[in-house]
């Protein structure tokens, strides 16, 4: 089993590309992984299933520091049949289940997925449905917020104030306005569902 991430870049040709392109290749070098292709779109492959949500959350939370850009992402879940070089050229049930959920799932909301598990499709795409109501108005200060509490997942929030060099009381501030603590929740019960299921 191995989960596919195909996504591409919104208001791309409305801001400059140097700033988002650095962005997601920064996040590529940190996976270890990741392509583009077509000028906006990427796609990466996140072996570990469970971590599949939290990553484009993570991806989401980086490209949304730039102001006025957005992405919209498709997440599939299933086995994989080819290996190859490069992302773009493997195939199998999850590259599939990306290309399905991107076409069909991402003209209602930013981020879904399709896993070979319906019900687990349905209760994650409905939660991400009411998730997204807030991970979609994050501000460049929210999303910088989860990009750093992502990459620094032990720091306190005086180490995470010193990092943004603003106050304690603004760390408390910034956390709630982006939603974090019910957001980190979804993405627990995401891996909490897809472990039972992918160890059953």
């Amino acid at each position: 089993m191995t989960s596919v991430i195909t996504g591409d870049i919104v208001n791309s040709r409305n801001t400059s590309n140097e700033l988002w392109l650095k962005a997601l290749k920064n996040v590529f070098k940190e996976l270890n992984a990741g392509e583009i292709y077509r000028g906006d779109s990427f796609q990466i492959e996140i072996e570990d299933i469970s971590k599949s949500l939290r990553t484009a959350i993570y991806i989401k939370a980086v490209l949304k520091t730039i102001k006025n850009i957005d992405v919209r992402m498709a997440i599939g879940i299933g086995t994989k049949n080819f290996d190859a070089k490069t992302v773009k050229e493997a195939n199998g049930e999850a590259f599939i289940n990306s290309g399905f959920a991107f076409d069909h799932y991402l003209k209602k909301q930013t981020i879904a997925i399709k896993t070979p598990w319906k019900e687990i499709d349905e209760e994650v795409n409905i939660s991400l449905s009411l998730g997204l109501l807030t991970l979609d108005n994050w501000t460049t200060n929210s999303s910088e917020f989860v990009k750093i509490s992502l990459e620094q997942e032990e720091a306190t929030q005086k180490e995470l104030a010193k990092c943004l060099q603003i106050s304690q009381s603004s760390i408390s501030e910034r956390r709630k306005r982006a939603g974090f603590d019910e957001i980190m929740k979804l993405e627990k019960r995401f891996q909490k569902l897809i472990n039972q299921k992918n160890n059953s």
